[in-house]
C-alpha cells in the first residue's frame, strides 16, 4: 500500500513538471491563432555622425526640442539610498522622471503602486506612463534604480528611429529560442510599442499578471512575451562599431574584466564611447558617474557634437 502511494505521488509530481513545462512552452511559443511569430533578430545601431550632418541646422534645432524621453524608475523603500542618487544625477537629464514604488514612502514624492511584485509594479507603470503621457512622449525608458544612464546618449540613439514604429530595445538575452530585454540594462519603448502593451495589458490569455506557471519568471521576460503578442520583438542596442550600449554591468566590472581579457587595450575592449546605460551602481558611484560624464572636461578639447539636446524648461537638467 505504501509502495501504491509513493508511485501515486511520484506521478502526480512528474504530471505537474510536464504540465508546466507545456505551459511554459505556450507562453514562448507565442502566435496569433495558429500562425507562429518567425523574427531574425536585429543588431540596431546608433547613427553615424556623418549621417546626422547631413540634416540642415534648422531641422536638428527642432529635432533638439521636439525629442522627448519619459523615464520610469521601478523602486523599493529598501532602496531609499539609490533612490536619492538617481534622483539627485541622471534623471534630471529626462524630459519628465517619475518613481514607481512598491508603496507609500513619505521622504521622496513616488507613485504607489500598493504591490511588491516588480511584474505588477511593471504593469502598473506602464499604464499609467501611457494613459498620462501618451499624447507628450515618444519615447519612454524604464530603469531599476541602480542603473545609470546617459539620456543624451539615448536620444542619439533612437535620432533615426521611428516611434510610430513597434521598437521595444536595450540589452537582449537570450534564453533558448526566447530573446527578452534585460531590465538590468535599462528597457526602451516606442509610443508605438505602448500602444500596443497597453491594449494587451486587459487579456489575461495575452498578458498575464502572473504567468500562468507553477514557478514565477522575472518581469522582463514577462514583458516580452506580452509585447511577442502583439508583434513587438526585443532589439539589441550597439553603437556603429557594434558594441553594446546599453549595458548590465558597472564600469569597473568591466574595465577589471578588460584588464583581464584585454590587458593591451582596456579602453577599447571595455565599453563603447556612447553607451546609454551601466548597472549595478552604489548611490557614490552614482556621483562618480556624473562627474565623469556631465562635469570633468580635459582643457583645450573641443567637442564637436553634430547636435545638441536642450532641456526642457524648468528642467533641473544641469
Amino acid at each position: 500500500m505504501l509502495s501504491e502511494s509513493s508511485s501515486f505521488l511520484k506521478g502526480v509530481m512528474l504530471g505537474s513538471i510536464f504540465c508546466a513545462l507545456i505551459t511554459m512552452l505556450g507562453h514562448v511559443r507565442i502566435g496569433h491563432g495558429n500562425r507562429m511569430y518567425h523574427h531574425e533578430h536585429h543588431h540596431l545601431q546608433a547613427p553615424n555622425k556623418e549621417d546626422i550632418l547631413k540634416i540642415s541646422e534648422d531641422e536638428r534645432m527642432e529635432l533638439s526640442k521636439s525629442f522627448r524621453v519619459y523615464c520610469i524608475i521601478l523602486v523599493k523603500p529598501k532602496d531609499v539610498s539609490l533612490w536619492a542618487a538617481v534622483k539627485e544625477t541622471w534623471t534630471k537629464h529626462c524630459d519628465k522622471a517619475e518613481f514607481f514604488s512598491s508603496e507609500n514612502v513619505k521622504v521622496f514624492e513616488s507613485i504607489d503602486m500598493e504591490t511588491n511584485d516588480m511584474w505588477l509594479m511593471m504593469r502598473k507603470a506602464y499604464k499609467y506612463a501611457f494613459d498620462k503621457y501618451r499624447d507628450q512622449y515618444n519615447w519612454f525608458f524604464l530603469a531599476r534604480p541602480t542603473t545609470f544612464a546617459i539620456i543624451e546618449n539615448l536620444k542619439y540613439f533612437l535620432l533615426k528611429k521611428d516611434p510610430s514604429q513597434p521598437f521595444y530595445l536595450g540589452h537582449t538575452i537570450k534564453s533558448g529560442d526566447f530573446e527578452y530585454v534585460s531590465v538590468d540594462g535599462g528597457i526602451v519603448l516606442s509610443i508605438e510599442s505602448m500602444k500596443r502593451l497597453n491594449s494587451l495589458l486587459s487579456i489575461p490569455e495575452k498578458c498575464p499578471e502572473q504567468g500562468g506557471m507553477i514557478w514565477k519568471i522575472s518581469e522582463d521576460k514577462q514583458l516580452a512575451v506580452c509585447l511577442k503578442y502583439a508583434g513587438v520583438f526585443a532589439e539589441n542596442a550597439e553603437d556603429s562599431e557594434g558594441k553594446d550600449v546599453f549595458n548590465t554591468k558597472s564600469v569597473g566590472l568591466f574595465i577589471k574584466e578588460a584588464m583581464t581579457n584585454h590587458p593591451n587595450l582596456v579602453v577599447e575592449g571595455c565599453c563603447s564611447d556612447m553607451a546609454v546605460t551601466f548597472n549595478g551602481l552604489t548611490p557614490n558611484q552614482m556621483h562618480v558617474m556624473m562627474y565623469g560624464v556631465y562635469r570633468l572636461r580635459a582643457f583645450g578639447h573641443i567637442f564637436h557634437d553634430a547636435l545638441v539636446f536642450l532641456p526642457p524648461n524648468g528642467s533641473d537638467n544641469d
